[in-house]
């Protein structure tokens, strides 16, 4: 469905409202660092323009040949469990999100970030970064090798560990469109006592947040396969965060 909102004759998209349920809010106390960054004053709504089909294009000339395998970007090979993360990017109306840019970004095995601010005591993988990016196919289909990241500690409460967890950012149809959300493991004994995860307030919105175990993909001897496909409007849209990391 579009509109013209411009006065000059280009239909703009209208887009379904998500369900407010599935969302986290932005001040969600038990996740300490929204306290500080949460806005106080009511949001301002920002109206449809032009930009919103005329933004930065992200083509296939701004990706590396290694990009989407993280398991391959230096010369040696990363520590710990080698998976496939696979998936659909779909909009609210269940049609395929095509060529557009899908990044993520982790721990290592041992639950660290190649980052400055991370400094517990687990090592660091020389020969894993822990970031990624790709294309979306013309079925909007996105595919990553990666390792099977670590749990780690995070200082938000008394004995916080944040679950295995990939982050993803993605930029739906335009430069503006962009959400960031977070993938999770099935049967991860975290899951219980973080306040990330249960910031998502609606248990079946939170449910699609974590990934299935897909064994028709996995590799034999090589690599477990996990699918993760993401909505990006609509009722039953993946829950998206504001964008601030949680380290």
């Amino acid at each position: 469905m579009t509109e013209d909102t411009t006065g000059r004759g280009l239909p703009l998209p209208v887009y379904r409202r998500d369900d407010v349920d599935a969302h986290p809010p932005l001040f969600s106390p038990g996740y300490r660092s929204t306290v500080t960054r949460a806005p106080r004053q009511p949001l301002a709504h920002l109206p449809q323009r032009l930009t919103e089909v005329t933004g930065p294009l992200l083509g296939e000339g701004r990706l590396g040949d290694l990009d989407h395998d993280l398991t391959r970007q230096h010369d040696g090979s990363p520590q710990g469990q080698r998976i496939i993360v696979h998936g659909r990017v779909r909009d609210g109306d269940g049609r395929p999100v095509p060529r557009t840019l899908v990044e993520i970004w982790q721990a290592n095995a041992a639950g660290r970030y190649r980052h400055a601010r991370d400094t517990w005591p687990a090592p660091i993988d020389p020969h894993f970064d822990g970031v990624g990016r790709t294309l979306t196919d013309d079925q909007g289909r996105y595919r990553f090798v990666t390792v099977q990241p670590g749990a780690y500690p995070w200082r938000n409460h008394d004995n916080a560990w944040r679950p295995a967890h990939i982050h993803f950012s993605l930029f739906g149809r335009a430069f503006t469109q962009r959400l960031v959300t977070q993938m999770y493991f099935p049967g991860d004994p975290l899951f219980f006592q973080d306040p990330v995860l249960h910031s998502v307030r609606d248990p079946m919105a939170r449910q699609r947040l974590v990934a299935r175990y897909d064994h028709a993909a996995t590799q034999p001897e090589w690599a477990l396969a996990y699918a993760f496909d993401i909505v990006l409007r609509g009722r039953e849209d993946t829950p998206f965060e504001d964008g601030d990391d949680d380290e």
